[in-house]
């Protein structure tokens, strides 16, 4: 997110998280001080998620230092030792658009301190926010971490999305924006309204779906 209005309304809907992109290139990318005065238009109780993709150390560090996220979501070629010196936890986001599935396994093994991970449609020549889905049946078995579901999700396919792989939690970005960055207030209700409907659906027997727009 990148406006303050729009951190009020996700907040106003109920969302469990917002995330701020400093991604280099991204263009959702913000400053530290940018995202630090947005968080004032936070609502109580509604984490922070700092988002990046390739930052060197000194970034993510003072990021950390002025908005005080209580979550931090790795997008590119961080290890695992990367991603857990900055003592706070943290997600690790799974390119799904390469075409090779990832093992289960493998992905905790090399991610051990890992809170959670994410899957997006990201890889394949293509980056993260570009609104493409992947094939969901991709998804790796046997993971004993919770994930987040993300890539192309929208309120037209979010219910389908949330009964079908019962994620922890849905990621949603370009799927309700009117141009990067920029979120329409419309799109954001009905998209959290179809994921409150997929909550209360009895094929949705997740152990919790909340939203991170």
């Amino acid at each position: 997110m990148a406006r303050a209005g729009d951190v009020r309304l996700a907040g106003e809907l109920g969302v469990d998280a917002v995330g701020f992109v400093f991604a280099q290139d991204s263009p959702r990318q913000l400053r530290a001080a940018e995202a630090r005065a947005l968080r004032a238009a936070l609502a109580p109780l509604v984490d922070v998620v700092a988002v990046f993709r390739d930052n060197s150390a000194g970034e993510v560090r003072e990021v950390v230092r002025l908005l005080r996220p209580g979550l931090l979501q790795f997008h590119g070629d961080e290890d695992g030792a990367f991603c857990r010196r900055f003592d706070l936890p943290y997600v690790k986001a799974v390119a799904m658009g390469g075409g090779t599935p990832p093992d289960a396994a493998a992905l905790q093994a090399a991610y051990p301190d890992a809170a959670g991970f994410l899957f997006d449609s990201h890889g394949g020549g293509h980056d993260g926010g570009s609104g493409r889905c992947f094939d969901w049946a991709a998804l790796p078995a046997g993971l004993s971490r919770p994930f987040l579901l993300s890539g192309g999700l929208s309120p037209r396919n979010v219910n389908d999305a949330v009964v079908r792989t019962r994620p922890w939690g849905v990621d949603v970005s370009s799927g309700i924006e009117a141009a990067p960055g920029r979120k329409d207030g419309e799109l954001m209700r009905a998209f959290v309204a179809e994921v409150r409907r997929a909550d209360c659906s009895p094929d949705a027997s997740a152990p919790g779906s909340g939203e991170t727009p």
